[in-house]
């Protein structure tokens, strides 16, 4: 360092900046920046004076060299820092998004064919146009929770600095906590809206990086709260309504903050905003994020642009703690209805303002002008209130958040959603359980006697009542053998998997078979398995007992249904019709009638199987097929030397369909299925049915791939052409026409499609009237006795 020592005759009358500005005194020819660095000191006798600049970084006044005294907003908006940007923003696209910019792209390469060539494409455009626009408008009319946050979120969105610019005719930005800090991440100021005075208070983003760092994005620290209590403060002094606007993620949580007291800061702004006497309108312009938005945001009205954001954490921090990922914050945006209409619907948000489609920052000034219109229309109603009432009408709004009333009946869509109470189940003596097994079994045993219908309740609740017994005495024996903790956690590792709609690991597997095997192997050795082989007899014993009740009365409704479609009278004018017809004809056999006549035949045959199935169907039961092993006309037309044929087609097809069902793949898919029938219950939601369903048709579709395969199709086909060969040689030997057939065992499998079991009705109830022609073709009626 370079010093230097002038004379005290030199320096008498002269001030340091004089000393510092000047040529002489003895500095004269020194550069300033060499003096900058230097130390001076000057003696006198016994004092001496020392002087040490240091270098700064100069500060950049937003005052331009020649102001526009007719500026919007007045001369002073000069002083503001927010200038316009040099370069214009970057276009971002969002990822739900994408669809559109394949439009975008579409009409960008017709004008440019359109410039290039000279021809007219408008046509092409204006239909590309209207695309565009009923894609984006179906977009942005159905959006999700989380994409409403990425719109928030939107680099390009305004600013709270934008809408003011935009809305105010005069704004004066006002500085500092008085403390000896400005936090650029709340802005402050004075402006008026249509002649009229307001306090305007806003966390302000950057517009781009270099502003983001500088405005801290958005975060205030304690300084930005205490400024702005210092402006409500004063607005509250002056009697200007305060306007804020809420865009943050949150307050700033560094541990300088926190020396400095952010929560203190926080909480006395809470508490002094309820007891401000002028009108307080807030509106959530981007993101409110926690205790950061509610500081300024407590409110007579709180109003939220269409496509904000306003939560107590955010969907990323609630996903990680509840899920332990942040890829679940989809459903955390979903379930902690953050959106506005959710919150308008809550009754915390107290107005939606529109926003264009395509979010805010499609069109600013638009959105800026509805923001405008939304804060004269509340601070209209809010001035009209006195001191007294303004202040009630503030606390009434955050007390009636979340009240509740004691003894009051709870609407059902909300009960849905409340843990249930868990049900304390009463034990059943075994003394007592016998006593009620029989007495229901001497009730059955009268209703055989008589024909009538067993007890059909008393039935069900006895079986409910089995199961739940039998379900505790496997409990009991699990404890007893010692597995109950192994069952435990596996029963966890097994929800796990269930949880996040995997395939069964298999290890798991592998763990289930070798419980289950030991269980099965140890049963018997525990203290009360003469119980529950008792309890497991009796309920299915029952079980049976329902199972034939309710195939009795399947049976009782389908033959009702069948007399009355037999009894339709325009199905028995065309029978007796088309019998007249046979018979006036003269034709012996199905091969003399002429072609019209056949027709005729097989029409009212189709129509007839198309009836039944119907009925059928009206029960909610799919006809698998309808099979008969009668004799048709002749002994020459019997199967029977086929018979070992079929047999071996049969067996080769289960063994089939046994090694495909002991596939791994197979295996994963039903036990995927049992976990997810499950868990879905007695009454599975639409998505457990969706996913029930596809793991069906999965199985079903596998199994059916190794039943078809080419070699069991050939051999299926070769013994079909054999068969019907018999039969066609077998035809024309008695030619008379059978006017009624009774076939000798008829049988029909019957799809229970509800519950995804077979019913095999008795072979005799079932018998066909029919006309049998020579050559096997009939018209057949299917009748349930």
């Amino acid at each position: 360092m370079a010093s230097m020592t002038c004379s005290p005759a030199a320096l008498t009358g002269t001030s340091a900046s004089d000393l510092l500005r000047s040529s002489s005194n003895c500095v004269s020819g020194i550069p300033l920046k060499t003096l900058g660095k230097s130390r001076y000191v000057v003696t006198k006798k016994n004092a001496t004076v020392a002087a040490k600049l240091r270098k700064v970084k100069k500060h950049e006044y937003p005052w331009p060299a020649d102001p526009d005294p007719n500026v919007k907003g007045g001369v002073l908006t000069h002083l503001s820092h927010f200038k316009p940007l040099k370069e214009k923003q970057k276009l971002v696209t969002l990822d739900f998004e994408k669809p559109l910019v394949d439009f975008e792209k579409k009409m960008i390469g017709v004008r440019r064919m359109a410039n290039e060539t000279g021809l007219d494409f408008s046509d092409q455009i204006i239909l590309l146009e209207n695309k565009y626009q009923q894609a984006l408008k179906d977009l942005y009319t159905h959006l999700t929770p989380i994409q409403r946050v990425s719109i928030a979120r939107h680099p390009n969105r305004p600013t709270f600095l934008d809408h003011v610019f935009s809305i105010t005719d005069k704004f004066v930005e006002l500085h500092g906590d008085r403390s000896g800090y400005d936090d650029p991440a709340i802005v402050t100021g004075i402006g008026t809206i249509d002649g009229k005075r307001y306090m305007f208070i806003g966390q302000q983003k950057g517009r781009n990086t270099k502003e983001n760092i500088q405005r801290n994005f958005g975060m205030p620290t304690p300084h930005g709260y205490r400024k702005a209590l210092r402006m409500m403060y004063y607005a509250d002094h002056h009697g200007f309504p305060i306007v804020t606007f809420i865009d943050t993620p949150g307050a700033y949580a560094d541990l300088k903050s926190e020396e400095l007291g952010q929560g203190e800061a926080i909480a006395h702004n809470l508490r002094t905003m309820f007891g401000l006497k002028v009108p307080i309108v807030s509106i959530v312009i981007g993101e409110g994020g926690s205790g950061g938005a509610l500081a300024i945001g407590c409110a007579n009205k709180l109003l939220m642009l269409e496509n904000a954001v306003f939560y107590v954490a955010s969907p990323e921090a609630c996903a990680a703690i509840l899920w332990k990922t942040a890829k679940a914050s989809p459903k955390a945006a979903e379930k902690l209805r953050i959106t506005a209409p959710e919150l308008c619907r809550l009754q915390i948000c107290d107005g939606i303002i529109p926003e264009p489609l395509g979010g805010a920052h499609a069109n600013p000034a638009w959105t800026s002008q509805q923001i405008k219109a939304a804060i004269n229309e509340s601070m209209d109603e809010l001035t009209a209130m006195n001191t007294e009432e303004l202040l009630h009408h503030r606390m009434h709004k955050f007390r009636k958040l979340g009240g509740f009333q004691e003894n009051a009946q709870l609407d059902p869509k909300k009960k849905v959603n409340m843990k249930k109470k868990e049900d304390t189940v009463r034990r059943t003596s075994n003394a007592e359980l016998e006593g009620e097994v029989e007495k229901l079994k001497q009730q059955i045993l009268k209703a055989k006697e008589s024909s009538s219908k067993p007890p059909e309740m008393a039935l069900k609740d006895m079986i409910e009542k089995l199961k739940t017994e039998v379900d505790h005495e496997y409990f009991e024996a699990i404890k007893a053998m010692g597995l109950k903790d192994r069952l435990e956690m596996l029963r966890e590792e097994v929800s796990k998997v269930n949880s996040r709609d995997q395939l069964m690991n298999p290890v798991i597997r592998n763990k289930i078979e070798k419980l289950k095997d030991e269980l099965n192997q140890n049963l018997s050795a525990a203290p009360n398995y003469s119980t529950l082989k008792y309890k497991l007899d009796m309920l299915k014993e029952f079980s049976k007992a329902k199972s034939l009740s309710d195939a009795a009365t399947l049976k009782q409704e389908v033959n009702k249904k069948f007399n009355e479609v037999m009894s339709r009278p325009e199905i028995n004018e065309k029978l007796e019709a088309i019998k007249a017809e046979v018979q006036n004809s003269g034709s012996s056999n199905f091969a003399d009638l002429d072609q019209g006549m056949k027709d005729k035949v097989l029409n009212m045959k189709k129509k007839v199987e198309l009836e039944m199935i119907s009925a059928l169907e009206s029960f909610g039961l799919d006809v698998v097929f309808v099979k008969s092993n009668a004799k048709v006309l002749s002994e020459k037309a019997s199967l029977s030397v086929f018979k070992n044929k079929m047999d071996n087609l049969n067996e080769e097809i289960n063994k089939k369909i046994e090694n495909v069902a002991s596939s791994s793949e197979l295996k994963n898919m039903v036990e995927l299925l049992k976990l997810e029938i499950a868990r879905a219950g007695n009454k599975p939601d639409t998505e457990s049915k969706t996913k029930i369903e596809a793991l069906q048709k999965q199985i079903k579709q596998r199994l059916s791939e190794a039943i078809i395969s080419s070699e069991l199709k050939e051999k299926h086909e070769e013994l079909k052409a054999k068969i019907s060969e018999m039969v066609q040689s077998s035809a024309g030997t008695d030619g008379s026409l059978q006017k009624e057939t009774n076939h000798g065992e008829p049988r029909v499998e019957i799809n229970l499609g509800a519950n995804n079991s077979f019913a095999q009705c008795d072979p005799k109830s079932l018998h066909f009237v029919a006309w049998v022609f020579p050559g096997g073709s009939m018209l057949y009626l299917l009748q349930v006795s």
